[in-house]
């Protein structure tokens, strides 16, 4: 069986939705839709061509109005949520395309059906075009989705309001200027829905890359009152905390005073491409008072053209008694994969503990 997304609009999937809007679809012509959709082109599209072909196909048996089609595609999402499909599967992504696409300049038939829609599959991406077109009503409704009985439209309001949402396009106006998204964060940083938390917290971390002192202010003003809260803050924080940003790391406790390192050794300077690097080091805190560890490393690596670039992964968050050692030793991959190219030369390690980069070592990878 294939792997790969785009496989999910196979000849099987699109015999059923043939089957399917015949039932919906006036005077359906089954026969022809399979035709239109097989197209001499379609084995070379992937996934996100196939999305866009099947809402183009579809719109050639659809009403030219477009407040018509609506009531169409809603009896869609009925019709395909009674014979038991299930929600988010990714063949169904056409229904919002469609809306996406077909009803931009029909605000008022348009976002009405994503919140009926986003029920059965997602319509975080198609609702940007609207926000970059009608930001101001689109950004009221959203607080007003934000306050819906059900998650899946609570979480539209904050995924689909995302500044730098991947995959999708970037919303400039609200990356400038985050402040329009702050009754949307108030709304949902308790909701009882860890999807939904999770995506606002995704959402803030986005906003962190361009305003920093947007999410530390909302971090200082929410941290520490409700647990569901103080974990969306923590993630909403983490490109800030891998940045060692100071305001950031003082409100979750890390301070690196009276923190010591000691024992920073690589096993191995020579390391082979494939293999592991080792690396052990020890802290200790000389305070009179427990204090809380977030520990790092950067890896430099070697870059094509000869500089290194910094990545930090995280070890652990714990606590440390008074006078007390704490050892750690740690591996990092060096196994050939697709998502990163490892160049031989000089590297190097170091360690980070509760922002500050302590000592960094050099070591070699050879081929």
């Amino acid at each position: 069986m294939s792997a790969l997304l785009k496989d999910l609009y196979s000849e099987t999937f699109y015999h059923f939705l043939s089957e399917t809007l015949t039932d919906v679809i006036p005077a359906f012509d089954g026969r022809q839709f399979i035709t239109l959709i097989f197209c001499e082109q379609f084995a070379g599209y992937e996934l996100k061509q196939r999305v866009s072909h099947t809402a183009t196909v579809l719109h050639q048996f659809m009403p030219a109005q477009f407040d018509r089609s609506v009531d169409l595609i809603l009896a869609m999402v009925k019709h395909f949520e009674g014979l038991g499909v299930k929600s988010d599967s990714l063949e169904y992504l056409f229904l919002p395309e469609y809306i996406q696409r077909y009803g931009i300049n029909d605000y008022q038939s348009a976002v009405p059906a994503f919140e009926v829609i986003t029920q059965f599959i997602s319509c975080e991406f198609a609702v940007r075009p609207f926000i970059v077109k009608y930001e101001k009503p689109m950004l009221e409704q959203m607080v007003l989705w934000a306050d819906h009985d059900h998650n899946r439209v609570r979480r539209l309001a904050s995924e689909g309001s995302r500044p730098r949402l991947p995959w999708a396009i970037t919303l400039a106006s609200l990356k400038k200027n985050p402040a329009p998204l702050l009754p949307i964060f108030e709304q949902l940083k308790q909701d009882e829905c860890e999807l939904v938390r999770r995506s606002v917290a995704n959402s803030l971390n986005d906003i962190a890359k361009d305003n920093p002192d947007f999410v530390i202010q909302f971090a200082r003003e929410h941290y520490g009152r409700n647990k569901n809260t103080d974990r969306l803050i923590k993630h909403a924080c983490r490109t800030l905390l891998k940045k060692g940003e100071p305001n950031a790391l003082v409100i979750f406790g890390f301070d690196s005073r009276d923190i010591t390192m000691s024992e920073f050794k690589i096993k191995d300077l020579i390391i082979r491409t494939g293999t592991e690097l080792e690396f052990s080091f020890s802290v200790r805190n000389l305070s009179l008072l427990t204090k809380k560890l977030r520990l790092e490393y950067g890896l430099y690596y070697q870059k094509h053209n000869g500089s290194l670039s910094r990545k930090v992964f995280k070890i652990s968050e714990r606590e440390i008694s008074p006078n007390e050692i704490y050892s750690i030793t740690r591996k990092q991959s060096f196994k050939v994969v697709t998502t990163r190219k490892f160049y031989p030369g000089a590297h190097q390690v170091s360690i980070i503990v509760n922002g500050r980069e302590f000592e960094t070592l050099n070591f070699e990878l050879i081929e």
